[in-house]
């Protein structure tokens, strides 16, 4: 009888937070952050354990730069689902972005849960992209003195190749083109087009033709071969 009175006067509840949720995601998918936020933080106060509200909260507060709000939520998210990997990978995110708005010695503090964040995401899921262009940009940004590493960045991009190439080689193209060695990043980007052939592809070539090797009609090129591709 108790269970029964319980679900009878917690329908009513689902009901009506099942259109706010549609509407807020409708909101969100429109990028009216604003709007949408408020109709997620309803469905939140009915059931604090709305996984895919809270994760759209976590989603907007980054949206808006507010760092700390959003790891509010995706704190609470790694305690409700700690075997999720995005959950972990969306805290280091935005523990990463707060850490380049304090100083730098409360910023060398952070380095480590920023990592771990990222390093359990990856534990939970070996195949989890994102996490481990979070983990390339993290060494090949940090000084060697706490913990930069060319080597490391290196080994996560090579781990890339294995399972998803056109990442593996935009990747190393990447920390290429942020050591200045341009003519390796050129046939990693090549490679990459190759292999992908997404306008992100070719877009990250141009860019390198166009902004550091001083030569916008190559990059001129490069985007008009896209464009007749398609």
């Amino acid at each position: 009888m108790k269970n029964f009175l319980y679900s009878f006067f917690l329908f009513p509840m689902m009901i009506y937070s099942q259109p706010n949720f549609e509407k807020a995601e409708k909101l969100y998918s429109q990028k009216k952050y604003n709007l949408a936020k408020p109709l997620f933080e309803n469905v939140v106060k009915e059931n604090p354990n709305h996984l895919k509200a809270l994760e759209y909260l976590g989603d907007i507060e980054g949206q808006l730069k507010a760092w700390e709000n959003a790891m509010i939520y995706y704190g609470k998210l790694k305690k409700l689902q700690p075997s999720e990997a995005n959950f972990h990978y969306k805290y280091g995110g935005c523990l990463g972005m707060k850490a380049k708005e304090v100083n730098k010695f409360k910023a060398l503090g952070m380095i480590s849960d920023i990592k771990l964040s990222f390093e359990k995401a990856l534990e939970l899921n070996p195949k989890h992209i994102e996490a481990r262009w979070a983990l390339i940009q993290l060494y090949i940004e940090l000084p060697g003195i706490v913990g930069g590493s060319e080597r490391k960045a290196q080994i996560y991009a090579n781990e890339l190749l294995k399972f998803s190439a056109v990442d593996g080689y935009l990747a190393k193209g990447h920390i290429a083109e942020y050591f200045d060695r341009y003519r390796e990043a050129e046939k990693n980007y090549q490679k990459a087009i190759q292999v992908g052939g997404s306008k992100h592809t070719y877009e990250k070539l141009a860019n390198l033709y166009k902004n550091k090797l001083n030569q916008p009609e190559k990059a001129k090129d490069v985007m008009d071969t896209f464009s007749r591709k398609g």
